[in-house]
């Protein structure tokens, strides 16, 4: 696949995920044995249409990113994104949240909140072009491309925000495996929960609205603000979290 992506007037080279990146993440170890070193997706940082679209989000501590999943199979489970948790923001004991956005096709996304060595809580929100999902303080997550569709997401995340890998890769995975067959536990979890199904997260009042494209928020940059002081919005993730 072409590991360039035309964003504005810009070309920008894209960061690969190979399947050896994930080889601690994979459910299906047969497979992976025989399985050749493949792309499996790419991942662009630090986009913006324009200069001044770059100045305006550097200058609100924000970071605009593009995500691309081609449809595949890992042996027996859907392809998925590697799974992270997030860092705390400083002086607080309350982690980054984070925007999503499926730009085309369709994903699964998997947030657990880890308790120990075992998981708290778990939600998965099915999410089609043009829906938005929040993560919440507190929730690591993966992504799941369990179509035939190539998955297109963005994402807007604190400029200063850094992915943690290794919880989830020491469990060999998130709390759940998506397989042909259906979702299977993730046993190497003292204590996984059942599922909880949550719808996508369009909230009006932050701007992020269905099928409205959240790029536009750069013309209106407070209104993520959550997205770096979420101590100071605990609302918006109440809301989340109640459905």
């Amino acid at each position: 696949m072409e590991t360039i992506l035309e964003f504005g007037s810009n070309r920008v080279k894209a960061n690969v995920r190979m399947l050896s990146d994930m080889k601690d993440v994979i459910y299906d170890h047969d497979w992976l044995s025989r399985a050749e070193n493949v792309e499996l997706y790419y991942m662009y940082r630090d986009l913006s249409i324009s200069k001044k679209d770059a100045l305006l989000i550097k200058e609100h501590g924000l970071r605009y990113d593009i995500t691309v999943i081609p449809p595949r199979m890992l042996g027996c489970e859907y392809v998925k994104t590697a799974g992270h948790y997030h860092p705390l923001v400083p002086g607080t004991n309350v982690t980054f949240p984070e925007i999503y956005e499926v730009l085309g096709g369709e994903a699964h996304y998997l947030l657990q909140k880890p308790d120990g060595e075992g998981i708290e809580d778990v939600i998965l929100i099915k999410a089609r072009e043009g829906d938005k999902i929040i993560i919440p303080p507190g929730y690591g997550h993966l992504t799941i491309n369990a179509s035939n569709k190539v998955l297109k997401m963005a994402n807007w995340v604190a400029d200063h925000f850094e992915s943690i890998y290794p919880p989830i890769k020491e469990k060999r995975g998130g709390a759940y495996f998506f397989l042909e067959t259906g979702m299977v536990t993730n046993t190497k979890y003292d204590y996984v929960p059942e599922i909880r199904f949550f719808e996508p997260a369009n909230l009006i009042e932050l701007g992020l609205q269905k099928n409205k494209e959240m790029y536009g928020l750069v013309r209106d940059l407070n209104k993520l603000e959550f997205l770096k002081n979420p101590h100071e919005h605990e609302w918006v993730f109440e809301e989340i979290l109640s459905q």
